[in-house]
């Protein structure tokens, strides 16, 4: 296991070998956006997954990422990297599962963690929830602060500005060869957020609360009709919902955000598959595509 506090690195992995060399896809392990909702089990907080040929990301695994990668067919020994955004138990209460499935307790010491540095360090309000063992069972842990980039194999991966009750909060971006991803993670709108969005193809939103009734430092649909108006991606996808969203009718509010913006907006459901290739839009990134 190896720790990197550099802006930029590139990464090359061994890869095992995966099937979904075909087609890019985005999987909802689970849509949860509270505590309540979890402990209710309404929805579940797997986290998302995402494929690019080889390589496949899991983002936020928070309670139930095991069994709902089971349940939808994702096999996390395939996972590339793991991204957690901050240290929240709905974002990051899975991780070390995650990491023991995907190395088969350690029998295969591969993949890469990324995260903010509540979920990876010690701070002066928290502990690390990546314990010393599953570090070493992993090839790195990257700490990423705002602004910071990875490079693995095709993809670049960059940590977004996010204002939240944790202070080292992120987001991600993801530069993939054919289509661009945006991750907001738990954050407030702000200008600084609402630059670094722009060129997405595909805006994933954590939207807890409907209309304007945000509380916290988080996004409501308001907010969040603000975003996509702004950035104005081929698709935008809400997710990440509260007791307040659900009762409100999440898939009624994102048919509300496209026809307020034009553009398609849709509320996930957990097990939710999407062939990203599908929404390509802006000049690719990554030379060679």
């Amino acid at each position: 296991m190896e720790r990197t506090h550099y802006s930029t690195i590139i990464i090359f992995i061994n890869q095992p070998t995966s099937t979904n060399k075909a087609m890019a896809s985005i999987i909802f392990l689970g849509t949860a956006g509270s505590s309540a909702v979890v402990s209710k089990q309404l929805r579940s907080s797997g986290g998302i997954i995402i494929q690019i040929e080889d390589l496949q990301f899991h983002i936020d695994p928070g309670p139930g990422a095991l069994t709902k990668a089971k349940e939808y067919g994702i096999n996390l020994h395939h996972n590339t990297a793991i991204l957690v955004s901050h240290n929240h138990l709905n974002h990051c209460n899975d991780l070390n599962a995650v990491v023991d499935a995907m190395t088969h307790s350690g029998i295969e010491q591969h993949g890469i963690i990324l995260g903010s540095k509540s979920v990876l360090q010690h701070t002066d309000k928290s502990h690390p929830f990546l314990t010393r063992y599953h570090q070493g069972l992993v090839e790195k842990v990257i700490p990423m602060e705002k602004k910071h980039k990875v490079g693995i194999e095709l993809v670049e991966i960059n940590a977004l500005p996010a204002e939240h009750s944790d202070p080292t909060a992120i987001g991600f971006k993801l530069f993939c060869p054919k289509f661009t991803l945006s991750y907001t993670g738990d954050t407030i709108i702000t200008p600084a957020l609402m630059e670094e969005l722009k060129g997405s193809d595909i805006l994933i939103l954590n939207v807890p609360y409907p209309g304007n009734k945000a509380m916290g430092q988080n996004l409501d649909t308001e907010s969040a009709t603000k975003i996509i108006a702004h950035v104005r991606p081929r698709l935008a996808v809400m997710t990440h919902f509260g007791l307040d969203m659900l009762r409100a009718d999440h898939f009624q509010e994102a048919r509300e955000m496209q026809r307020m913006t034009g553009v398609e907006t849709i509320a996930a459901r957990d097990g939710l598959m999407l062939a990203a290739e599908n929404y390509r839009q802006h000049i690719n990134p990554v030379k060679g595509y």
